[in-house]
């Protein structure tokens, strides 16, 4: 772990992604800057800013509760929450979520997601893949890594995919970099001090294991000015060259780049100020600070504060991150599914409005693309313990921004919000659709796996034709 604690230094006259980027090429496979701004413009997108918000709702929402509901059905399957009108004729949210569906016509609710792994981690939702897919080869990267690899360089000063995911995706270290090495892995800054996730027992055990390389610090220590950083760096790329000659296993290449893109990284300060809540200013605090509720909340739930997440991946992507994954736990309700939603919708609904808003009012949200979705769907039917349990047959997504056609609902389910009946959409579509947003073509751009084989970044996936 690069633990630097402390201060931040300023490093002037810093090389910008673009003017580095148009030099040469940014990735193996010949996708270069310039393809990238051609993309684009075919894409009608315009500049090379695009960025992604992935939202996991962490142990998996129940889609009849959010933005599913079924009044017709029996009571026991129907639950306790009413169903209210949005801004779109004849679209239909829970009563738990007023704000957004006020906001309705800025968002695109997915009725019908299919194809969960059924497994309790994020994976999917950061990569589209299911987690044994190509393991033995080290599995599937994160599209947050992807996109390291296709446009991110050692010289960034911020880095393209910023993992500030707690709880369950942490431990299970959903946002990997795979088979495409450390290289490209998230950069995770210790942001477990800010919100409070309490972490159920085999949680903390699986952390434990993990030892300190969860997390990175990302400021420096007193008194060491910027040329020593540079200095030691590049002793230390000399001495990794000297290994490397009796190295076969590529971990000396991916500490040069690491080590050369993490001292870029914090001798500008950019991810550092973006993460400082005393450099935002009080009116954004408040504003990503969700009502007070007097609701119970429950063991593994976050609080009201914890949509200043949201805040802080506005401000990341400010800084030029491409990517920003958060979590909002806890979704797992296998008991008092009512009382929990109750605790959990308002805060869901009160952050993502704020951000829809903050990034409107910025002229950012044609170019932020956002997804809200979790590992899999929950029972229709309530169990004897008030609860709702694991449900991978269909799902829920909740889209926006990106410069996609909004306003609208894809898919739809039987009358318990258990089957898909119409418009199937698969994880990897999702994603294609987000790779268009960025400009990239995910059915036509490759990665190479170890072997040297080229691997289509969705090879199941179509953009999602309604809204691209």
């Amino acid at each position: 772990m690069l633990s630097i604690v402390g201060k931040r230094a300023h490093h002037c006259d810093g090389v910008s992604r673009r003017e580095f980027l148009a030099a040469g090429v940014i990735a193996g496979n010949g996708f270069t800057l310039a393809d990238l701004l051609r993309a684009e413009a075919v894409a009608g997108i315009g500049s090379s800013q695009k960025a992604i918000i992935l939202l996991h709702l962490d142990g998996g929402p129940p889609q009849m509760d959010l933005i599913d509901p079924k009044p017709s059905a029996p009571a026991e399957l129907r639950g306790e929450f009413r169903p209210i009108s949005t801004a779109v004729p004849g679209l239909q949210f829970s009563e738990m979520l007023p704000q957004l569906a006020a906001r309705a016509d800025k968002l695109i609710a997915i009725r019908s997601l299919i194809g969960a792994a059924g497994r309790h981690d994020a994976f999917q939702c950061q990569s589209g893949h299911k987690v044994e897919e190509l393991q033995s080869l080290g599995g599937w990267p994160a599209m947050g890594c992807v996109l390291a690899k296709l446009l991110g360089t050692p010289v960034d000063v911020s880095p393209t995919f910023v993992d500030l995911m707690l709880g369950r995706p942490l431990v299970r270290d959903s946002a990997r970099p795979g088979f495409l090495g450390p290289s490209y892995q998230a950069f995770r800054p210790d942001i477990s001090q800010l919100f409070a996730r309490p972490l159920e027992e085999g949680m903390k055990k699986e952390l434990a294991q993990r030892g300190a390389q969860h997390a990175v610090s990302m400021s420096l220590i007193d008194g060491i000015p910027a040329k020593r950083l540079e200095d030691r760096g590049r002793l230390l790329t000399h001495l990794d060259r000297v290994r490397r000659r009796v190295d076969q296993t590529g971990a000396m290449d991916a500490m040069d780049q690491f080590h050369q893109q993490a001292a870029n990284i914090l001798t500008s300060g950019r991810l550092a100020s973006a993460l400082d809540l005393q450099r935002c200013h009080p009116r954004d605090l408040q504003r990503y600070t969700a009502p007070a509720g007097g609701v119970k909340r429950f063991t593994t739930a976050e609080d009201r504060f914890s949509m200043r997440k949201l805040l802080f991946a506005r401000r990341l992507i400010e800084a030029g991150v491409r990517c920003v994954s958060v979590s909002f736990s806890d979704f797992d309700t296998h008991q008092d599914n009512y009382p929990r939603m109750r605790q959990m919708l308002p805060i869901l609904d009160h952050g993502l409005s704020a951000l829809l808003d903050d990034l409107q009012e910025r002229g950012m949200l044609d170019d932020v693309s956002i997804v809200a979705w979790g590992e899999f769907g929950r029972t229709p039917k309530i169990n004897k313990n008030g609860g709702r349990d694991h449900w991978p047959r269909v799902g829920m997504a909740l889209l926006a921004g990106g410069g996609m056609r909004t306003g609208q609902v894809i898919g739809a389910t039987d009358r318990m919000a258990g089957e898909a009946t119409s418009r199937p959409v698969r994880y990897q579509d999702v994603f294609t659709t987000l790779y268009h947003n960025l400009g990239i073509d995910a059915g036509r751009t490759t990665i190479e796996d170890p072997r040297g084989r080229p691997r289509y970044l969705a090879p199941e996936g179509r953009p999602i034709r309604e809204v691209v």
